[in-house]
């Protein structure tokens, strides 16, 4: 199934590293992951768990944009913490790149030489 152009893809797949191993031994590995909606943070933010101890903000914050793993029914903050340190690395890291500003970069060039080049730009509000 393609996407239609100009669409906005907003889940991914991803294979851990190692898998989370469920009660009966069995492991899954295999999962899709959808972009965080500033809901997410924010709910995430006001945890009673995470207002005790942020650590725990990565496992909420998880939990609710890992929206399928394997062949489990669901993925909550207790699959989170089942997963081994690699799997949860893995996923914070795919967090990150999968939710982070894309840097604006514009193409310049020098007045005095006129050597191309390109620059960050600064976005209004940082």
């Amino acid at each position: 199934m393609s996407t239609p152009a100009g669409a906005i893809v907003s889940e991914f797949g991803f294979v851990l590293p190692t898998g989370y191993i469920d009660a009966e031994g069995g492991v899954h590995k295999e999962g899709t992951m959808r972009l965080a909606t500033g809901g997410d943070e924010i709910h995430s933010q006001r945890d009673a768990r995470v207002q005790n101890n942020p650590a725990f903000l990565v496992v909420v914050l998880l939990a609710r944009v890992v929206t399928r793993l394997g062949g489990l029914e669901v993925v909550n903050p207790k699959v989170i913490e089942g997963l081994f340190a690699a799997d949860l690395a893995y996923l914070q890291d795919l967090y990150n790149r999968l939710n982070a500003p894309q840097p604006r970069r514009l193409g310049v060039s020098c007045p005095q030489c006129r050597h191309g080049f390109e620059v960050e730009a600064d976005l209004a509000g940082e």
